[in-house]
């Protein structure tokens, strides 16, 4: 007979039997003192079995395309379940009829399996453990069926192995042997001993069904018999000892075991026991289920803890995945979690605040202190994170326990650090950790550790810089791996640091935290006196610069404290960065903010006066910064105020400029200020005066009342003096600017861009369409410089004459101006040369 290609459901022997009774519509009898009862065995043994092989057939092995009906196999399901319930209450010698049935099924069934490609029978897990726990009944009898029913029950399940990797199934294949007849050749390996029961059962059922046979001895551990509880707990312990590996929904039975002990089950020790052989096997799972409850954990929970943590081959992977799950933040969103991942089934993560509490049980135990020790400084910078993540928490009074502190404690003690927690403890630490400052926490405890020089520093500092290089998960853990690397490198080396940690520090100037720029930038200020001999230097000038552009003012200012240190311990040969270092300085002059507007100033001052020697590299520099230093000569705030006075005197010394008198107190007069710097301007560096124009226009939309009146006379000024450079576009630009503050609300503002206005008025009546005059216009302006003279008498009685001090400047400047002069001759002459070419063109 060809063997069918459609799979087969064998369905387990009492099913077959439930199928049989339901098909057969036979009344049958029980004999209960010489009556019988409709509805029971009569004579202890329905008809059909002994005489109807075919329905037997039938109801054991029906055909079908794989799928079946969902709502049959519950119903099957559920008369199995009733008559597995039925034989295990029942005490009569009915029990060896009924298991002598089940073996003619089972063994009807070996036969017809290996006609069959496909076997599925999903019932044998269940099947098998009362199997089990019948092979250990009083009866030898029974006994002895249930033996013979575990090998035919196994040799199914061989099928269901080897079907699955193509193996071919005949009875040499297997190491089963079947006897001929059922008292004969039974096979004794099943009788009475448990260990070799869990062994086979183990090795040969699939992964599911040995979690069905698991499951089942776990539910018989509840039971009112004690024979059956006490059997199902050997042959429990048995299994996993062997095969837990194989076991899945691991979660389920971590769970069941909990609900179990939390009814105060008797087989207490046996429940415990059971989870520490899946530890051994599964203790992600085991450790994730059983951080999912409720905190604080109560005393069934803290004894399946210290059950898992009994075993110290496993206390590595217990720490693992205790320090994953710290990965989280208590009372995060779950859709916050790192990669979507669900550690909990409450809408917020609390399970860091149970693992932390976890901690407490683990630690102290003699099983893990070789695991503790490897795991140290992971360990102490998780419950730091831990320890901040808790305070922002808020939770209940009842809940409100310090479980990160607690446990940060405990793994001190389990190191050999008790003199640090006993320092801590006198001085109040662990009382006012959760009210002070993340930072101010941190640096304590790093400090006091290397007080004690705590024989973990080389691990501590090697995780430290792992976990730099890395990246923390998270903001303010950044700021914790700072403080605490900086104050263990303040106490174990001298300056400079290792190059790898300078390489670190570089990367974490412009953090998106400030507040890991700002500990940077302030450790980096103190290795000034030893900054020469830093190498490559330069790169880390330049990344200071770039935190000139943060967003949060302190950074700012920071970076340009740190700078300053660092430029007055420089050697000068290294100045070679001067010019971009002038040039970040000059956006700041502007800023916003005060502090950063003064110190940026007077520090562009100090560049300035630090590269004397080397004034043709930040001439360019200077203009380029002339305009603020001049608008902010009258800002509100004094330290603005002088530094601006501060810094011109330095700049316009180097340009040779007689410009510092008028910036003393006593003399000062910003239009004083003003019209001596155009008059020089004139002199040495007309080219400029085009773009000291186009600067100071953007100073007029000031919402600042002094920059816009400081603007308009400088402007005006500029124009004064270098309108002949200027185009007719650009006139009229100029010309529609000022027009604009003409309606000025301040009349003071108003006043003066009256006056501005007529000089660009003025300017642009002088423009005519004859090019020859305008080119013989230009060609005077270069032989002919003409002083000015005040226009605005801003914040001044005098009339618009020359100032005494003003002349005097002049003719002592009378022989400067001749030989700037002659320079100008000299360089201009081709300007000349193309302005007679374009007249004779004309």
């Amino acid at each position: 007979m060809a063997k069918l290609k459609s799979p087969v459901w064998c369905g387990v022997p009492v099913i077959a039997l439930t199928l049989v009774l339901s098909k057969t519509n036979l009344e049958f009898t029980e004999k209960t003192n010489g009556n019988q009862k409709p509805g029971s065995f009569a004579n202890g043994l329905p008809q059909p079995w002994g005489c109807n092989q075919e329905a037997l057939a039938t109801a054991s092995m029906p055909l079908t395309d794989g799928r079946g009906s969902s709502s049959s196999k519950q119903q099957l399901l559920t008369s199995a379940e009733e008559m597995l319930v039925w034989m295990s209450k029942d005490s009569s010698y009915l029990q060896e009829r009924i298991m002598v049935i089940i073996n003619k099924v089972l063994r009807f069934t070996v036969r017809k399996v290996r006609k069959y490609t496909s076997v599925d029978a999903p019932s044998l897990g269940l099947l098998a453990a009362e199997l089990c726990l019948l092979c250990s009944h009083e009866d030898p009898s029974i006994v002895q069926q249930a033996s013979l029913g575990m090998c035919h029950l196994l040799y199914i399940a061989q099928c269901q192995n080897d079907l699955g990797i193509n193996q071919p199934t005949n009875d040499k294949s297997y190491g089963l042997q079947f006897p001929s007849s059922d008292v004969e050749f039974l096979p004794k390996e099943f009788q009475q001993d448990k260990s070799k029961i869990a062994q086979r059962v183990g090795q040969t059922l699939l992964p599911f069904l040995l979690t069905d046979f698991v499951w089942s001895l776990l539910m018989k551990l509840s039971s009112p018999d004690d024979k059956i509880a006490s059997d199902a707990a050997s042959i429990l312990k048995f299994t996993l000892e062997f095969h837990a590996k194989k076991v899945t929904m691991v979660a389920k039975i971590v769970d069941a075991i909990y609900r179990q002990l939390c009814d105060n089950n008797c087989m207490k020790d046996v429940m415990l026991r059971v989870i520490t052989l899946l530890t051994c096997t599964s203790p992600k799972k085991v450790i994730f289920q059983l951080m999912d409850y409720s905190v604080p954990a109560d005393d069934t929970l803290i004894q399946m803890w210290q059950a898992a943590g009994s075993e110290a081959s496993v206390a590595p992977h217990v720490l693992k995945t205790i320090l994953l799950i710290l990965k989280g933040k208590p009372g995060e969103m779950e859709d916050a979690l790192t990669q979507g991942n669900r550690f909990s089934l409450d809408v917020t993560n609390l399970m860091p605040l149970a693992a932390s509490q976890a901690l407490c049980t683990f630690l102290p135990l003699g099983s893990y202190k070789k695991a503790v020790a490897q795991f140290f400084p992971q360990l102490l910078m998780t419950l730091m994170f831990q320890v901040f993540y808790s305070s922002d928490l808020k939770l209940t009074p009842r809940d409100n326990a310090l479980y990160a502190q607690d446990a940060l404690r405990v793994l001190l003690n389990c190191s050999g650090l008790q003199q640090v927690d006993i320092t801590l403890t006198k001085e109040n630490f662990w009382d006012q950790l959760s009210e002070k400052r993340c930072d101010y926490g941190v640096y304590f405890m790093a400090k006091t550790l290397s007080e004690y020089n705590f024989p973990q520093f080389p691990e501590t500092l090697h995780y430290l810089y792992k976990l730099s290089v890395e990246g923390p998960r998270r903001s303010e853990d950044t700021v914790i791996v700072v403080i605490f690397l900086i104050e263990l490198l303040n106490n174990f080396f001298k300056d400079p640091f290792p190059e790898e940690f300078l390489v670190l520090f570089t990367n974490w100037i412009n953090d998106a935290n400030p507040i890991v720029s700002k500990l940077i930038l302030q450790r980096i200020a103190l290795m000034s006196p030893v900054v020469n001999k830093i190498e490559n230097v330069s790169s880390i000038l330049i990344v200071i610069l770039d935190a000139f552009l943060s967003k949060d003012d302190t950074v700012v200012l920071q970076a340009l404290l740190t700078l300053r240190r660092l430029l007055n311990k420089l050697d000068k040969v290294t100045y070679s960065l001067g010019t971009r270092i002038g040039s970040s300085y000059c956006p700041l002059m502007d800023h916003i903010d005060g502090g950063i507007r003064s110190t940026a100033i007077r520090h562009f001052g100090e560049l300035v006066r630090d590269m004397r020697q080397y004034t043709w590299m930040l001439n360019d520099v200077i203009l380029e910064g002339l305009v603020p230093l001049i608008l902010f000569l009258e800002d509100n705030e004094e330290r603005v105020a002088k530094a601006c006075k501060y810094t011109l005197k330095i700049c316009t010394s180097q340009l040779k400029w007689s410009t510092s008198h008028l910036l003393k107190d006593e003399n000062y007069s910003f239009e004083m200020v003003v019209l001596n710097i155009c008059n020089n301007l004139i002199i040495s560096h007309r080219n400029y005066i085009t773009d000291l124009i186009s600067n100071t226009l953007g100073f007029l939309w000031s919402s600042r009342t002094y920059l816009k009146k400081a603007s308009v006379i400088l402007i005006g000024y500029l124009a004064k003096s270098g309108g002949h450079l200027l185009l007719r576009a650009e006139i009229e630009v100029m010309i529609d600017v000022i027009e604009r503050l003409l309606r000025d609300e301040d009349p003071v503002i108003k006043e003066l861009a009256e006056i501005t206005y007529d000089i660009f008025k003025k300017i642009a009546d002088k423009l005519t369409s004859a090019t020859l005059k305008q080119n013989f216009q230009k060609l005077l302006k270069f032989f002919y410089i003409k002083k000015l003279k005040p226009l605005y008498n801003y914040n001044s009685l005098k009339d618009q004459i020359d100032s005494p001090t003003d002349s005097k400047d002049i003719k002592n400047n009378k022989t400067l101006e001749n030989r700037m002069m002659m320079a100008f001759i000299i360089h201009k002459q081709w300007e000349v040369n193309n302005v007679l070419e374009l007249t004779l063109e004309e």
